[in-house]
This record gives C-alpha cells, sequence and structure tokens, in this order.
C-alpha cells in the first residue's frame, strides 16, 4: 500500500488544477461503493468495494487498485485481497499506520460510503505463480500474502514471513486471515532482525524456490543482496516497494 498523485505537475493558472482533475476522473476513474468495513485489530480493516466495471475484468494476485480518498487527486493505493466478478466486488486490507488522510480514512470508512478508483491494473506479474514461492514484506504486505496463500486463495506452496511493528496484532490479523507465516518478527532499528528472517527464506540446498519481496523499500534492498549472496539467481526474485521512509509516490 501506498500514495501517490495523479497528475500531480504544477498548472500555470488557478483554474487548471479543476480542469485536470476532472479530466482524469471521467476519464480514469470509476466509482465504487463501500458494502463492508471489517476491523480485524485497531490498525487493520477489510474493505468490500463494489463496482459495476469490476465485473468485466479479470483479476489477478498482485494487481492494484488505487482508492481517491479526499479533494485533489490523492490516492492510496491496495493489492486485493481477493476478486469477485460476478457480483463486481473487490475485498482490500487496509493498515492505518499513521495520521495522514489515507489512515484516517481507514478509520472512518463505513458502509455506504462513495469513492472514485482507479484499475485494477499491473503491479506485480505473480502468473503463473511458481510452485514453491516465499513472500517477504510487513504490514502493507498482507493484503497479498493473504491473495496467495492465506485461508480463501487456495495456493499451494507458498509461505509468507514479515517483519512488523507489533507482533501480537500482526499474529491476530494473520489468523484472521488465514496466514500461518513462515516466520513473524518484530522489526529492529538497527535492521539485525533481517539476517534471522533470511535463514527462514533459504532452505539448504535449494534451488527451485522464488521470491516475492514487498514493503520497506530499504528492507526489499537488503534482502535483495542478501539472497543474491545466498546464490538466489535474479531470476527468482521479484521485488516491489510499497513505502520508504520519508517518501511518498510508491505505488
Amino acid at each position: 500500500m501506498s500514495s501517490f498523485h495523479i497528475g500531480s505537475e504544477a498548472a500555470p493558472d488557478t483554474d487548471q488544477p479543476g480542469l485536470v482533475e476532472r479530466t482524469l476522473t471521467r476519464l480514469f476513474l470509476r466509482p465504487v461503493r463501500v458494502i463492508a468495513a471489517t476491523s480485524l485489530s485497531a490498525r487493520f480493516r477489510l474493505i468490500d468495494l463494489e463496482c459495476v466495471a469490476f465485473e468485466s475484468h479479470h483479476w489477478a494476485p498482485g494487481q492494484k487498485v488505487q482508492i481517491k480518498i479526499g479533494g485533489g487527486l490523492e490516492t492510496r493505493t491496495y493489492t486485493p485481497v481477493r476478486w469477485d466478478a460476478a457480483r463486481g466486488v473487490t475485498r482490500i486490507m487496509a493498515f492505518a499506520h499513521g495520521e495522514g488522510p489515507g489512515s484516517e480514512w481507514v478509520r472512518r470508512v463505513r458502509p455506504g460510503d462513495k469513492r472514485m478508483v482507479f484499475g485494477p491494473r499491473r503491479s506485480l506479474v505473480l502468473e503463473p505463480l511458481p510452485a514453491s514461492t516465499i513472500v517477504f514484506g510487513d504490514e502493507t504486505t498482507f493484503g497479498l500474502a493473504a491473495s496467495l496463500c492465506g485461508r480463501d486463495a487456495g495456493a499451494q506452496g507458498v509461505r509468507a514471513v514479515f517483519e512488523v511493528g507489533a507482533i501480537a496484532e500482526s499474529r491476530q490479523v494473520l489468523d484472521a486471515l488465514g496466514i500461518e507465516p513462515l516466520a513473524l518478527m518484530e522489526r529492529r532499528t538497527d535492521d539485525s532482525h533481517l539476517a534471522e528472517l533470511l535463514s527462514a527464506m533459504v532452505p539448504p540446498m535449494d534451488g527451485s524456490t522464488h521470491y516475492v519481496l514487498t514493503g520497506k523499500a530499504s528492507s526489499i534492498r537488503q534482502m535483495s543482496r542478501a539472497l543474491k549472496a545466498q546464490g538466489v539467481e535474479s531470476r527468482r526474485i521479484k521485488a516491489k516497494a510499497y513505502w520508504a521512509t520519508g517518501k511518498t509516490g510508491l505505488d
């Protein structure tokens, strides 16, 4: 999950931003209605979105949707947990991890609320999924992990490894999603936990496991380097940064 701004370049006059917003909204965004919002913990909510346009879309795990959360063209990006084309409904896992407008929307959203959405569209290409896959990430990865190895995913051989801020809360949410992580560790300021997670990710004498690295940009860089040092070829690693400290614009 992350945030970005559609059409964020400055306009030469005060009327132009409104024109740009109206044009982009008409061409690319679709109306959605919130039909369910279930709290799994103080900071995590499952949100179901209904949209007629979803009925005609062939969704694949790893794709993203971007929800317009307020005025202007500011959005937040989510990886759907599931997709019901027959009903035109998608489910997202939303994580309120700060005090910004995105987290405020997560806390306040209620059934009946209406928003505009961009997508779904390509983010991570995960089809076909290798028989043995390990997903690495953090709280922002829970939605992707649920779509790949959660209770309703139906996938075989997909396992998950997480760095998180709060073990108890994360375990509560993962249990609700039907995810039994291969490893779950609280992040440390010196990142020493990453070496311990790596040991769970690289089985001895294994040359077939593929890796999907998501979440925090700096953690992805470190884990990618460490995997390659262990002999994992680049072709077996897919990576997508959802966020970076002090930055916006990742999706």
